[in-house]
């Protein structure tokens, strides 16, 4: 039985920025953080499944490759890369490409990604706040500059070069080609309101996403039995003993955790290791009018 606040940890890149407010409070003078990665508070804690971060592109990223569960263990790994975004802000050119434009042969990405023409193979769409993406083991992505994006994905690092544009990074191009999809990818997931309280950004064989919105002054409880994720967007959140801030998280797991929502509305987002939404995940706990000690549970 589990409720910790996550601790926070920043990791520089060379596409990230210096400036992560909101959703931190400081600025990172002199260095280009592009991760915010959320951990268990202690680093003997067992290792979760997922791994949640935000990540803030100053520049485009790689385009890249991540193994599926397969080719990932073949490679001595844990386990593949399969992720969702949930775009935070997006500048008016923000894009990401997310698959191919077409059907390719593994020789012709090959090629594109030796001549550096790989960039006019990939399927670059447009995005804005609020969009969703689902980015399934294999498939050639790239994400652009200009986006505050929150990300879950499986806990691994397993991350295929395929091109870097002017940056001298090694890249990866035999275990990318071995793993890639070679063709276009999936449609965008359609986000689908579970109540009015919950909405389903993406789901899928490892994980759960959603958004949820909660009033002000309330009380809820939240169902964690496989671990979760909680990140708190807007407002002020108390989840059992911790108390959230905007850009702060917690890890709940083998819990039916209290929730609190303080003078404004809430706005957080939940994942959670599981295969399909979770009905009963959140209860609002309302006090019964004609006697303040019962409670009168309404699924949420």
């Amino acid at each position: 039985m589990t409720i910790e606040q996550a601790n926070r940890k920043s990791v520089r890149k060379p596409w990230g920025t210096t400036d992560l407010r909101p959703w931190v409070r400081v600025q990172e003078v002199g260095a280009t953080v592009g991760e915010m990665q959320y951990h268990r508070m202690s680093p003997e804690a067992p290792e979760p499944d997922l791994l949640l971060k935000l990540l803030f592109t100053g520049e485009a990223l790689s385009i890249q490759v991540h193994p599926d569960d397969d080719a990932a263990r073949a490679a001595g790994l844990a386990r593949g890369k399969t992720e969702a975004w949930y775009v935070l802000s997006a500048t008016p050119e923000a894009r990401v490409g997310v698959g191919l434009r077409r059907t390719s042969t593994v020789e012709q990405v090959r090629a594109a990604a030796e001549d550096g023409t790989l960039d006019d193979l990939v399927d670059w769409r447009p995005v804005r706040a609020g969009d969703v993406v689902m980015v399934p083991a294999g498939t050639i992505h790239c994400i652009g500059a200009g986006l505050v994006i929150a990300e879950i994905q499986q806990r691994s690092d397993a991350t295929y070069r395929l091109s870097d544009g002017a940056r001298s990074r090694r890249l990866h191009l035999d275990e990318a080609m071995a793993v890639a999809r070679c063709g276009p990818a999936d449609p965008f997931p359609a986000a689908r309101p579970l109540s009015a309280n919950r909405l389903l950004l993406a789901a899928g064989p490892y994980f759960v996403f959603e958004r949820m919105t909660l009033p002000p002054n309330a009380y809820w409880d939240l169902e964690a039995m496989p671990e979760t994720w909680v990140l708190l967007l807007e407002g002020r959140l108390r989840i059992g003993p911790v108390s959230l801030g905007p850009g702060e998280a917690a890890f709940v797991e083998t819990e039916v955790a209290r929730l609190a929502t303080g003078p404004e509305a809430v706005t957080a987002l939940i994942a959670y290791a599981a295969t399909e939404s979770n009905a009963d995940l959140l209860t609002a706990v309302v006090p019964a009018a004609s006697n303040p000690g019962i409670r009168l549970l309404v699924t949420g």
